[in-house]
């Protein structure tokens, strides 16, 4: 694990009052993972999704998608897992009105000392555990070093910028807490809804709530009513054009990286991609085409299947 203290309190948020004021996230500034093998992540990110790789402090791994010095932090330790979400809010003003919503909805917070600040490249953080032990960290003013993206495989461009990095899919077996944390104190508006029905219309229902911060993206973030043993069941980077899908999916192949779904367009996002592993044992979602969404028009809808064609999921139980 990484080498801060991860001492986190037990006490669960109490329900916020009506009043309570909600943050204004702005999108998904990055994730950090950790690893038992930096060298394959590195590989991995270079050659697999395109990324550049840096060198972090810790002897850690930064994959850079974009003009921020990076987007996933990889560290190391004893586990292949996902360690935290990191949210941005605009400026400094922000993220005291942040800090003051969570202290008010009783959350239990760490705040970032220099070492953490300086390895997120971010002027100030504060972190907490939502009702589900998911782990998130607030920032803002990232750090810039200029330094231009340049694939070593050829991608013209991932789509990040004002709307975030992509999105998260988190473990929620605390649902209904977790869900309404994000929605009354985190400022999340909720995207869409899908009941998953694995053994049909006679078993069990599993919600999946997707979730929009204020961007334009569909959803930034969702939830699952399920435990998932690396702590995330995926996160998605999206690319400017159908044909660096295809790359992708080639060089997915050549390096042997399992396939978790094959290609597809969701119902919900208009995202065409593919899912597969990454070594932190976590999918990443590699897509194309993902919705922009004008939220004073959009009617929240349940939808009953999960893409228009294609995302056999089947792949990855298989593999």
């Amino acid at each position: 694990m990484e080498p801060e203290a991860r001492a986190y309190a037990a006490r669960p948020p109490k329900q916020p009052e009506k009043a309570q004021q909600m943050i204004d996230i702005r999108g998904l500034a990055y994730v950090v993972a950790e690893t038992t093998d930096l060298a394959k992540w590195r590989v991995y990110a270079e050659e697999v999704l395109g990324a550049m790789t840096l060198t972090a402090p810790g002897d850690g791994l930064y994959v850079k998608v974009d003009d921020r010095q990076f987007r996933i932090a990889v560290v190391a330790g004893q586990r292949n897992g996902y360690v935290a979400s990191g949210w941005e809010v605009i400026d400094g003003d922000a993220f005291a009105a942040a800090v003051q919503a969570l202290e008010a909805a009783g959350v239990a917070l760490e705040k970032g000392d220099a070492a953490l600040c300086k390895h997120r490249r971010v002027q100030q953080l504060v972190a907490f555990d939502d009702p589900s032990g998911n782990r998130h960290e607030v920032v803002w003013g990232f750090q810039s070093d200029f330094l231009h993206f340049a694939s070593p495989a050829g991608v013209s461009r991932f789509i990040t910028g004002d709307i975030g990095m992509g999105h998260t899919v988190l473990p929620a077996p605390n649902f209904q807490a977790t869900v309404d944390f994000f929605r009354n104190v985190m400022g999340f508006g909720l995207s869409d809804i899908y009941n998953f029905k694995p053994a049909g219309d006679d078993g069990p229902t599993i919600p999946i709530h997707f979730l929009h911060c204020s961007n334009a993206r569909h959803h930034s973030l969702a939830f699952a009513a399920f435990p998932a043993e690396s702590k995330c069941v995926h996160i998605m980077l999206e690319v400017d054009s159908m044909p660096e899908v295809g790359r992708a999916l080639d060089r997915r192949a050549a390096h042997d990286v399992p396939l978790s779904a094959t290609l597809g367009q969701h119902t919900n996002d208009k995202m065409i991609s593919f899912y597969m592993k990454c070594p932190s044992n976590f999918d990443i979602e590699y897509g194309y085409g993902g919705a922009m969404v004008d939220w004073k028009e959009h009617i929240v809808h349940e939808f009953t299947r999960v893409s228009l064609w294609g995302h056999d999921f089947s792949v990855g139980r298989q593999a």
